[in-house]
């Protein structure tokens, strides 16, 4: 499906107040958003959950490493270099990163149970077994925890659907050095 790139001034009326604000949180209007600007129904939806996801309680690297998971998981080019690159700007170790991109788990162990549930959130959507909860209980996480990780499968989800509909939406320029293929069958 077609999907243009809409700037502010090219979107609909009810689209260019949501662009606004996401420029005004992020310094620019990401390329998945501007796609989505011809849906303002869409739009705010991605907003909110954008910013149910974006609050500051839920741990940045935990939501990041969730994102990379959806989005090998779902073959999410576009989330997979988004994500991979705020996980760069946190610090998170690269061989990690690369790991990650790569359909594996990260060495931290909690880390590892982040990206084993939410992989499976999505994998299983959403009858995840008991084995991948527990582990992740084991490691620390709170139950709240988890379903703070299941609103980023879930936005990490609608992305990779956007991405995956549109054919590939063309990344920002800040995201071009993440960019990413599914792995070959058997890598894995």
């Amino acid at each position: 499906m077609r999907l243009p790139i809409l700037s502010p001034e090219t979107a609909p009326p009810a689209s260019r107040t949501i662009l606004d604000g996401i420029e005004a949180d992020l310094g620019f209007v990401p390329n998945l958003a501007a796609t989505i600007a011809a849906s303002p129904v869409l739009l705010a939806g991605f907003d909110g959950l954008r910013r149910a996801v974006g609050d500051a309680s839920f741990d940045a690297v935990h939501r990041e490493i969730a994102g990379v998971a959806v989005g090998v998981a779902v073959d999410n080019a576009y989330g997979v270099a988004f994500h991979s690159t705020v996980l760069a700007r946190l610090g998170v170790d690269p061989q990690d990163i690369e790991a990650m991109r790569g359909g594996s788990e990260p060495r931290d162990a909690v880390h590892a149970a982040v990206y084993a549930f939410a992989r499976a959130v999505v994998i299983d959507r959403g009858a995840v077994a008991e084995a991948v909860v527990q582990r992740a209980l084991d490691a620390g996480l709170q139950p709240a925890e988890l379903l703070d990780l299941v609103t980023e499968c879930a936005f990490a989800g609608l992305v990779g659907l956007v991405d995956n509909l549109a054919g590939r939406v063309e990344l920002d320029e800040p995201l071009r050095p993440q960019a990413w293929k599914a792995p070959r069958p058997g890598r894995r």
